[in-house]
């Protein structure tokens, strides 16, 4: 087999790990002007890794292209991701665990899981050397709302340690404008002296009303309950919490934090007949939408929005990676509204013949 191919395969995986579990229904344009709409249907399901879909796909599609070498990098990052398949994490699911079965009875000779998972989880936590914003975009992910944007972190090390770097806020109220993050959510995780895993929550937001939306919403969400206790902070813009339920995943807040932006935006419009104001500060409005944002929390309930799209995660330092630069600024809505009238439209002209 040649280089290129290897290659090839391994810059691939390297990009379905910017991907995480699940499908959902895939609109597309046809180049073709005959065929300007297709829907294309997947199922949804959740697993643990990324990983273990692009193994089914290959397994079930393409066989012959797995070799050693390939097999090793699935098998690996589905561990690491799955941390090392242990029930009581919760992060493996069946299909996680039928798949590195299936790679393991393929290659016997691969690595013993444990092996394997202490040596990845050693170089993933091993944050050494590190600046504050590298440290950020390791392991991110961004969500994107009607111009407001919330990235959220992974940060391998204990969020006391974190907090005390130099220059931290600077450094934070930095990368947020270089990349035009309205707030910034860290979710610290390491393991304790009993090799138990340990979450907590930062949120980082100078915009008031915007950070009590967040704060709210987390703080009172039960699907799933995060059971948050917070920690006291010495900076005005940032809240810290102890995350109680440790099986909470950035990937199973990013929901949590698309309905926090649903709450905010409501809680932002005018009841009828308010008169608008005019030349008013983003600072001045935050404060008058802090009032807005404690009565919207008490009567919130996450059961009352639509449930929203699966967001589309992104690795930062993915060579060429096209999400760099941040998410699109298109909206879901807007993109069915549109195929939505296409689809109007070629019926409206095929009605005639039909008659």
């Amino acid at each position: 087999m040649s280089s290129s191919s290897r290659s090839f395969r391994f810059q691939s995986l390297r990009w379905f790990s910017g991907m995480r579990s699940t499908s959902t229904h895939c609109t597309r344009l046809a180049s073709s002007p005959s065929s300007l709409l297709t829907i294309t249907s997947y199922p949804i399901e959740l697993v643990g890794s990324c990983a273990t879909l692009v193994a089914e796909r290959i397994l079930q599609g393409a066989p012959e292209i797995l070799d050693r070498q390939t097999a090793s990098l699935l098998h690996g990052t589905i561990i690491l991701d799955c941390v090392n398949m242990d029930a009581k994490v919760g992060k493996a699911t069946p299909k996680d665990s039928k798949y590195v079965e299936k790679l393991e009875a393929l290659f016997p000779d691969l690595p013993q899981r444990k092996d394997i998972f202490d040596s990845l989880q050693k170089a993933k936590f091993d944050v050494s050397g590190l600046t504050t914003e590298q440290m950020l975009r390791k392991d991110q992910k961004t969500i994107y709302r009607q111009g407001t944007k919330v990235t959220i972190s992974a940060i391998y090390m204990d969020l006391e340690a974190f907090l005390q770097r130099l220059d931290l806020l600077e450094d934070l109220s930095a990368f947020c404008h270089e990349h035009s993050y309205d707030a910034l959510v860290a979710m610290t995780i390491f393991f304790n002296t009993q090799n138990e895993p340990v979450r907590q929550l930062a949120v980082f937001c100078p915009h008031s009303a915007l950070r009590m939306t967040i704060c709210g919403v987390l703080e009172q969400s039960t699907s799933p309950a995060l059971r948050l206790t917070p920690i006291p902070s010495l900076f005005p813009d940032l809240q810290t919490y102890l995350q109680g339920n440790t099986q909470v995943s950035r990937k199973k807040l990013l929901p949590v934090l698309q309905e926090a932006l649903s709450a905010y935006f409501d809680s932002r419009k005018m009841p009828p007949g308010q008169p608008e104001v005019v030349g008013m500060s983003r600072e001045q409005a935050d404060k008058e939408l802090d009032r807005a944002g404690n009565s919207l929390m008490a009567g919130l309930s996450q059961d009352d929005e639509d449930p929203p799209l699966p967001p589309t995660p992104m690795n930062s330092l993915v060579d060429e990676c096209p999400l760099d630069q941040g998410l699109p600024k298109l909206s879901a809505e807007a993109v069915f509204e549109k195929c939505s009238q296409i689809s109007l439209s070629q019926s409206a002209r095929v009605s005639p013949s039909k008659k």
